[in-house]
């Protein structure tokens, strides 16, 4: 049983612009409340955020800064080593070199003065199976055999990443990115419901502490309410009154002692146009669009996070570093408030 308690803490999504480890693990240390492992992805093409989980898929290939899989190729023995490291659990097999994340070496190296938790993220499988293609640019999602092999790797990755982040604490948050789960539904993209859910079950099933889903546009969040993740991420920022239209799914949620992340703060150029105090104003503005539904204000309190919208990694690093400056401001604010 866990014994986290959200608490209006804030934490970052992931991301950020710095090319420098250490400046970006500082920046993080010294802004949130809960320590939270950067990605790098300006550093080097190898710290993006689909290229950075990629080592050792069945098929891959790396060429000009872009990844796909070589469906032309006698798969089956990748595939074969890929299925008994899943059986076997072989975390060693799901490791991430240095090179592909330097922000998580400097981190596991790092002082942290034990913290009672850290937080981690992994792409989610539904967005890598649609970002990373066949030789013929066709999402590996619409092949099964690979879309279910995405599944299994992600959820070793997912494991070796929160084993490695418990040498830094004993209790992990281990977030599944999902930004194209902003695409379901859309006529672009064909996605499958219960395709979905089996997905991202798949690699929730890997993860043993606590489990997020975070998604940085619109989606059905009924959907993603409905899983097993324990926290859910969204941008309140933007989509504060269209998550109120699953109040039921809300209500059952936080009923189950779910925790929401609000991304109330814009990871975005209209962070300069904020203020910690209009922040909070539209946190509040945001948990009454729920109340006026009747739920219960003290419960959506005691069950809140503060973050950015979304990662800061493809902004300039002077508005990454104000966005964590105003998270952590707004978190200060709201728990001098309610605490």
């Amino acid at each position: 049983m866990s014994e986290f308690r959200a608490e209006l803490k804030s934490l970052a999504v992931g991301s950020l612009p710095h090319p420098d480890p250490e400046t970006a693990c500082r920046l993080v240390l010294g802004t949130m409340d809960i320590p939270t492992w950067p990605q790098l992805p300006r550093r080097s093409f190898r710290e993006n955020m689909y290229i950075q989980f990629s080592e050792r898929f069945p098929g891959l290939i790396t060429a000009h800064e872009r990844i796909y899989v070589d469906r032309e190729r006698h798969l089956d023995p990748e595939l074969e080593e890929l299925y008994i490291a899943y059986l076997m659990n072989d975390l060693e097999y799901a490791t991430i070199s240095p090179d592909y994340a330097a922000g998580l070496y400097h981190f596991l190296a790092m002082d942290l003065g034990q913290p009672s938790v850290v937080k981690g993220q992994v792409t989610g499988p539904v967005s890598w199976a649609l970002t990373v293609v066949d030789q013929d640019r066709r999402p590996i999602l619409y092949d099964d055999v690979l879309a279910e092999a995405v599944g299994k790797h992600l959820r070793l990755k997912a494991s070796w990443i929160e084993r490695e982040l418990k040498k830094q604490a004993a209790e992990t948050i281990l977030f599944v990115d999902e930004p194209y789960m902003s695409s379901f539904g859309s006529a672009y993209i064909s996605l499958d419901r219960s395709q979905v859910q089996t997905l991202l079950e798949e690699v929730f099933a890997g993860i043993e502490g606590l489990k997020g889903v975070h998604c940085c546009g619109n989606t059905d969040w009924s959907l993603l309410l409905s899983t097993s993740a324990d926290i859910l991420n969204l941008d309140a920022y933007e989509f504060a009154e269209a998550f109120a239209l699953h109040p039921d799914q809300v209500g059952a949620f936080l009923e189950r002692g779910g925790i929401i992340a609000w991304g109330i703060v814009p990871a975005s150029d209209q962070v300069w146009a904020e203020t910690t105090d209009s922040l909070v104003e539209r946190f509040h503005q945001a948990l009454g669009l729920l109340t006026a539904k009747s739920i219960s204000r003290e419960d959506l309190l005691e069950a809140a996070l503060i973050t950015p919208s979304c990662g800061c990694g493809s902004l300039e690093i002077p508005t990454a570093e104000r966005v964590l400056q105003l998270t952590g401001q707004v978190s200060r604010a709201l728990r001098e408030r309610y605490g």
